[in-house]
């Protein structure tokens, strides 16, 4: 029986999203990176989706304090290969999914909206 595409992800890709995101928490708390634009950083994984044969990964992540996190990408994709090693323990799936790491911009958008919302504009018409 096939599954349509129109619903989310299934329970399996979401349980193994969240092994993922807590193996990287933890991976980032506790290893000290020889990257000296990692050597400093605390990142905060905010959410991890996976593809559904989970072979991939697609890992958002923000620095603390608000500061981009785009400069970082580039070293991010260099320690993929060790961060794969360090996760496949722990997931115990066949295969180790591919990192790909992306900013998180739930939070620039929401305080965009949030802005948006509180413009005269639209408070006028929320009175009406």
């Amino acid at each position: 029986m096939k599954r349509s595409n129109t619903s989310g992800p299934s329970q399996r890709q979401l349980r193994v999203a969240e092994e993922i995101r807590h193996a990287l928490a933890d991976i980032f708390l506790r290893t000290e990176f020889h990257d000296a634009m990692l050597a400093k950083v605390h990142l905060t994984i905010s959410e991890v989706r996976m593809s559904p044969d989970l072979k991939h990964a697609m890992v958002f992540c923000t620095q603390l304090g608000n500061k981009d996190v785009t400069p970082l990408l580039p070293s991010l994709k260099r320690v993929s290969p060790f961060l794969r090693s360090q996760i496949a323990p722990r997931l115990g799936l066949r295969v180790t999914p591919e990192l790909k790491f992306l900013p998180d911009e739930a939070l620039e958008e929401a305080t965009k909206i949030n802005k948006l919302l509180h413009t005269p504009e639209v408070l006028r018409d929320l009175e009406k």
